[in-house]
Protein backbone atom coordinates (compact mmCIF):
# COMPACT_ATOMS: atom_id res chain seq x y z
CA UNK A 1 0.00 0.00 0.00
CA UNK A 2 1.23 3.52 -0.79
CA UNK A 3 2.84 4.85 2.42
CA UNK A 4 0.90 8.14 2.29
CA UNK A 5 -2.40 6.31 1.92
CA UNK A 6 -1.38 3.91 4.66
CA UNK A 7 -0.81 6.85 6.99
CA UNK A 8 -4.25 8.20 6.09
CA UNK A 9 -5.82 4.84 6.88
CA UNK A 10 -3.95 4.67 10.20
CA UNK A 11 -5.02 8.21 11.04
CA UNK A 12 -8.65 7.40 10.30
CA UNK A 13 -8.46 4.26 12.42
CA UNK A 14 -7.05 6.32 15.29
CA UNK A 15 -9.96 8.76 14.93
CA UNK A 16 -12.44 5.89 15.10
CA UNK A 17 -10.82 4.60 18.29
CA UNK A 18 -11.33 8.08 19.75
CA UNK A 19 -14.95 8.02 18.62
CA UNK A 20 -14.38 10.46 15.76
CA UNK A 21 -16.26 8.72 12.98
CA UNK A 22 -19.57 10.47 12.72
CA UNK A 23 -18.83 12.20 9.45
CA UNK A 24 -19.83 8.79 8.09
CA UNK A 25 -23.12 8.73 9.96
CA UNK A 26 -26.11 7.35 8.16
CA UNK A 27 -27.53 3.96 7.44
CA UNK A 28 -25.21 1.59 5.66
CA UNK A 29 -27.88 0.12 3.45
CA UNK A 30 -30.63 1.54 1.34
CA UNK A 31 -33.18 0.23 -1.13
CA UNK A 32 -31.95 0.11 -4.69
CA UNK A 33 -33.07 3.13 -6.69
CA UNK A 34 -35.79 2.61 -9.23
CA UNK A 35 -34.76 2.32 -12.85
CA UNK A 36 -34.87 5.54 -14.76
CA UNK A 37 -34.99 6.26 -18.44
CA UNK A 38 -31.69 8.08 -18.66
CA UNK A 39 -28.30 6.67 -17.61
CA UNK A 40 -27.18 10.23 -16.92
CA UNK A 41 -30.01 10.71 -14.44
CA UNK A 42 -29.25 7.34 -12.88
CA UNK A 43 -25.66 8.41 -12.23
CA UNK A 44 -26.93 11.41 -10.28
CA UNK A 45 -28.88 9.28 -7.81
CA UNK A 46 -26.82 9.05 -4.62
CA UNK A 47 -27.79 6.46 -2.03
CA UNK A 48 -26.74 6.72 1.62
CA UNK A 49 -24.14 4.03 0.99
CA UNK A 50 -22.65 5.97 -1.90
CA UNK A 51 -22.62 9.13 0.18
CA UNK A 52 -20.50 7.38 2.80
CA UNK A 53 -18.13 6.02 0.20
CA UNK A 54 -17.85 9.35 -1.59
CA UNK A 55 -17.22 11.21 1.65
CA UNK A 56 -14.57 8.68 2.67
CA UNK A 57 -12.85 9.08 -0.69
CA UNK A 58 -12.87 12.86 -0.29
CA UNK A 59 -11.62 12.54 3.29
CA UNK A 60 -8.59 10.55 2.15
CA UNK A 61 -7.85 13.15 -0.51
CA UNK A 62 -8.11 16.06 1.92
CA UNK A 63 -5.89 14.32 4.46
CA UNK A 64 -3.05 14.30 1.91
CA UNK A 65 -3.44 17.95 0.91
CA UNK A 66 -0.29 20.11 0.89
CA UNK A 67 -1.51 22.99 -1.29
CA UNK A 68 -1.04 25.80 1.23
CA UNK A 69 2.60 26.02 2.35
CA UNK A 70 2.00 28.22 5.40
CA UNK A 71 -0.86 26.09 6.67
CA UNK A 72 0.97 22.81 6.12
CA UNK A 73 3.97 24.12 8.05
CA UNK A 74 1.95 25.27 11.07
CA UNK A 75 -0.98 22.85 11.31
CA UNK A 76 -1.29 20.07 13.84
CA UNK A 77 -4.38 18.50 12.26
CA UNK A 78 -6.49 18.69 9.14
CA UNK A 79 -10.07 19.35 10.23
CA UNK A 80 -12.23 17.67 7.62
CA UNK A 81 -15.62 18.10 9.25
CA UNK A 82 -18.01 16.02 11.30
CA UNK A 83 -21.64 15.02 11.17
CA UNK A 84 -24.33 13.16 9.31
CA UNK A 85 -23.78 12.64 5.59
CA UNK A 86 -27.57 12.51 5.21
CA UNK A 87 -28.07 15.77 7.08
CA UNK A 88 -30.79 18.21 6.09
CA UNK A 89 -28.71 21.04 7.54
CA UNK A 90 -25.04 21.77 6.89
CA UNK A 91 -23.28 24.43 8.94
CA UNK A 92 -20.22 26.06 7.38
CA UNK A 93 -17.73 28.11 9.37
CA UNK A 94 -14.54 29.93 8.49
CA UNK A 95 -11.52 27.89 9.60
CA UNK A 96 -10.33 25.75 12.52
CA UNK A 97 -9.04 27.48 15.63
CA UNK A 98 -6.52 26.29 18.22
CA UNK A 99 -8.78 23.69 19.87
CA UNK A 100 -9.97 22.38 16.53
CA UNK A 101 -6.41 22.07 15.27
CA UNK A 102 -5.45 20.11 18.38
CA UNK A 103 -8.39 17.71 18.22
CA UNK A 104 -8.97 17.47 14.47
CA UNK A 105 -12.66 18.31 14.94
CA UNK A 106 -14.72 21.38 13.97
CA UNK A 107 -16.12 23.79 16.55
CA UNK A 108 -14.93 22.20 19.79
CA UNK A 109 -13.76 25.33 21.64
CA UNK A 110 -15.89 28.05 23.24
CA UNK A 111 -17.39 28.94 19.85
CA UNK A 112 -18.28 25.29 19.41
CA UNK A 113 -20.01 25.15 22.77
CA UNK A 114 -22.13 28.11 21.76
CA UNK A 115 -22.82 26.55 18.36
CA UNK A 116 -24.09 23.41 20.08
CA UNK A 117 -26.59 25.52 22.03
CA UNK A 118 -27.64 27.30 18.82
CA UNK A 119 -28.23 23.97 17.07
CA UNK A 120 -30.19 22.59 20.01
CA UNK A 121 -32.32 25.75 20.18
CA UNK A 122 -34.03 24.75 16.92
CA UNK A 123 -34.61 21.14 17.93
CA UNK A 124 -31.53 19.47 16.46
CA UNK A 125 -28.48 17.76 17.91
CA UNK A 126 -24.94 18.09 16.60
CA UNK A 127 -25.09 14.53 15.29
CA UNK A 128 -28.13 15.46 13.18
CA UNK A 129 -26.24 18.04 11.13
CA UNK A 130 -22.92 18.24 9.31
CA UNK A 131 -20.40 20.85 10.46
CA UNK A 132 -17.36 21.94 8.47
CA UNK A 133 -15.28 24.99 7.54
CA UNK A 134 -14.17 26.75 4.39
CA UNK A 135 -10.54 26.03 5.34
CA UNK A 136 -9.58 22.59 6.59
CA UNK A 137 -6.39 23.84 8.31
CA UNK A 138 -5.90 26.48 11.00
CA UNK A 139 -4.35 29.74 9.79
CA UNK A 140 -1.33 30.69 11.96
CA UNK A 141 -2.32 32.72 15.01
CA UNK A 142 -5.97 32.47 13.87
CA UNK A 143 -5.42 35.11 11.20
CA UNK A 144 -8.02 35.58 8.48
CA UNK A 145 -7.88 33.11 5.57
CA UNK A 146 -5.93 34.36 2.57
CA UNK A 147 -7.70 34.45 -0.82
CA UNK A 148 -5.41 31.79 -2.27
CA UNK A 149 -6.07 29.50 0.70
CA UNK A 150 -9.81 29.87 0.16
CA UNK A 151 -9.38 29.07 -3.54
CA UNK A 152 -7.34 25.97 -2.68
CA UNK A 153 -9.83 24.66 -0.14
CA UNK A 154 -13.09 25.72 -1.78
CA UNK A 155 -13.31 22.66 -4.07
CA UNK A 156 -13.27 20.38 -1.01
CA UNK A 157 -16.13 22.30 0.58
CA UNK A 158 -18.12 22.30 -2.63
CA UNK A 159 -17.72 18.52 -2.94
CA UNK A 160 -18.79 18.01 0.67
CA UNK A 161 -21.94 19.99 -0.01
CA UNK A 162 -22.61 18.13 -3.25
CA UNK A 163 -22.26 14.75 -1.55
CA UNK A 164 -24.55 15.66 1.35
CA UNK A 165 -27.03 17.64 -0.76
CA UNK A 166 -28.75 19.25 2.26
CA UNK A 167 -32.04 21.12 2.33
CA UNK A 168 -30.44 24.15 4.01
CA UNK A 169 -26.93 25.54 4.44
CA UNK A 170 -26.18 27.88 7.34
CA UNK A 171 -23.08 30.03 6.81
CA UNK A 172 -21.38 31.42 9.88
CA UNK A 173 -19.58 34.69 9.42
CA UNK A 174 -18.07 36.75 6.65
CA UNK A 175 -15.72 34.29 4.97
CA UNK A 176 -18.14 31.37 4.75
CA UNK A 177 -20.91 33.57 3.38
CA UNK A 178 -18.76 35.46 0.91
CA UNK A 179 -17.14 32.25 -0.31
CA UNK A 180 -20.33 30.34 -1.06
CA UNK A 181 -22.27 33.33 -2.33
CA UNK A 182 -19.33 34.83 -4.22
CA UNK A 183 -20.31 38.18 -2.77
CA UNK A 184 -18.25 41.05 -1.34
CA UNK A 185 -21.17 42.15 0.86
CA UNK A 186 -20.42 42.32 4.61
CA UNK A 187 -22.08 39.76 6.85
CA UNK A 188 -24.09 42.53 8.50
CA UNK A 189 -25.95 43.00 5.21
CA UNK A 190 -26.12 39.34 4.22
CA UNK A 191 -27.40 37.84 7.47
CA UNK A 192 -31.05 37.08 7.99
CA UNK A 193 -31.85 36.98 4.27
CA UNK A 194 -32.33 33.76 2.34
CA UNK A 195 -29.92 33.20 -0.53
CA UNK A 196 -29.35 30.22 -2.83
CA UNK A 197 -26.20 28.18 -3.37
CA UNK A 198 -26.41 25.81 -6.33
CA UNK A 199 -30.11 25.22 -5.77
CA UNK A 200 -29.88 24.90 -1.97
CA UNK A 201 -31.35 27.54 0.34
CA UNK A 202 -28.66 29.30 2.33
CA UNK A 203 -29.00 31.41 5.47
CA UNK A 204 -26.09 33.68 6.42
CA UNK A 205 -25.68 34.56 10.08
CA UNK A 206 -23.05 35.72 12.56
CA UNK A 207 -20.20 33.45 13.64
CA UNK A 208 -20.34 32.18 17.25
CA UNK A 209 -16.93 33.75 17.92
CA UNK A 210 -18.44 37.13 17.05
CA UNK A 211 -21.32 36.46 19.41
CA UNK A 212 -18.92 35.74 22.26
CA UNK A 213 -17.49 39.22 21.74
CA UNK A 214 -20.89 40.82 21.11
CA UNK A 215 -23.53 38.99 23.19
CA UNK A 216 -26.24 41.50 22.28
CA UNK A 217 -26.20 40.16 18.70
CA UNK A 218 -27.40 36.71 19.81
CA UNK A 219 -30.99 37.88 19.34
CA UNK A 220 -30.36 38.39 15.62
CA UNK A 221 -28.90 34.90 15.26
CA UNK A 222 -31.93 33.47 17.04
CA UNK A 223 -34.16 35.16 14.46
CA UNK A 224 -32.04 33.68 11.66
CA UNK A 225 -32.14 30.21 13.19
CA UNK A 226 -35.91 30.36 13.56
CA UNK A 227 -36.11 30.89 9.82
CA UNK A 228 -33.98 27.79 9.30
CA UNK A 229 -36.15 25.78 11.71
CA UNK A 230 -39.32 26.84 9.93
CA UNK A 231 -37.85 26.01 6.53
CA UNK A 232 -36.80 22.53 7.63
CA UNK A 233 -40.11 21.83 9.33
CA UNK A 234 -42.50 23.14 6.72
Amino acid sequence: MNQSLKKVEQYFESLEKRGVKSFLMGKTSAPAPEKVASDQVAEEIVSPVNKREDMMSLYKEVMKCTKCTDLVASRNSIVFGKGNVNAKLVIVGEAPGYDEDQQGLPFVGKSGQLLTKIIESIGFKREDVFICNVLKCRPPENRNPNPDEILNCQPYLKRQLKIINPDVICCLGKFACQTLLNSPEPISRLRGKWAVYEGVKLMPTFHPAYLLRNPAEKKKVWEDMKQIRDELNH
